[in-house]
């Protein structure tokens, strides 16, 4: 019998080790391909993926011979999502935003040392032809990155940048301790996050935290879009407003009560904007 839970593990195991195989960079492999991966003798993998494949987990391209993930993954990614209250929360409130810009808006919660998105609506400015749902990005290149590690005791933020988490992406990603310290100080005191071009050139974005019941931060909440659509320089307040009023929504549908303390600091006359 425990011969039998070994073999069992490891089956499953290797399974797994084959399905991780595929990226958004490789989206389709080889059993040559998957097998150097993994370590895997050909003959094994080509056994295990016939039958990931009879399950509906990969399918095979008859004409190349190349596989791909299958239904059944989609469908199980489906359920986990529709299991993450946080998703079931925001959703809407996200689908609603990105109507109302025009923009894209991102939803991720925080998962160790990255965000990890739930979901990405884009608005007609901000077009996409792929979904950010499953992926992973770094903490201190992000607009919702920075929302969280604001959050986040100092220790945390040293132990991250200790780690050699800290990559630069561009010239503009903050890559040294001292310097996210005093951008996370200004997000704590207006309660919203700024990334301009930090992860990618010609991006930018504005991220507000979100907050569960008992107070702690679980997720961030974005808008984004190309430099000139978010006209920082003019519109940056404005936006903040509503990113943060999203983002409260969220939090308030997750049990959370929202003080006024948490609104952005606004001038007189965003503010007068605002309230129109």
């Amino acid at each position: 019998m425990a011969a039998e839970s070994v073999a069992g593990t490891q089956a499953v195991e290797r399974a797994m080790s084959l399905l991780g195989c595929f990226t958004d960079e490789q989206s389709e492999l080889r059993i040559t391909e998957l097998s150097a991966k993994t370590g895997l003798g050909q003959s094994t993998v080509s056994r295990m993926m016939s039958s990931l494949d009879r399950l509906g987990y990969v399918a095979q391209d008859s004409r190349t011979g190349l596989y791909r993930l299958g239904p059944a993954v989609v469908t199980m990614g489906s359920v986990a999502l529709n299991g993450s209250p946080i998703y079931r929360a925001a959703r809407p409130i996200a689908q609603n935003l990105a109507h109302a810009t025009g923009l894209g808006v991102n939803l991720a919660e925080f998962r160790e040392n990255a965000l990890f998105y739930l979901c990405n609506f884009e608005g007609a400015k901000s077009p996409k032809s792929f979904t950010m749902a499953g992926r992973t990005a770094p903490l201190h290149a992000t607009g919702m990155g920075k929302a969280l590690l604001a959050q986040q005791s100092p220790e945390f933020v040293r132990a991250y940048f200790a780690d050699g988490l800290a990559h630069g992406y561009t010239p503009h990603t903050i890559t040294d301790l001292t310097d996210m310290a005093d951008a996370l100080a200004e997000i704590q005191s207006r309660g919203y996050a700024t990334e301009v071009e930090e992860l990618a050139f010609g991006r930018a974005c504005l991220a507000a935290p979100i907050r569960e019941r008992g107070g702690q931060v679980v997720a961030a909440l974005s808008l984004s879009g190309p430099l000139s659509e978010l006209d920082l320089a003019r519109r940056q307040q404005e936006l903040a407003l509503m990113v943060i009023e999203a983002a409260d929504e969220v939090s308030v549908a997750l049990g959370y009560t929202v003080s006024f303390a948490a609104q952005p600091r606004l001038a007189p006359a965003a503010a007068r904007e605002a309230s129109r």
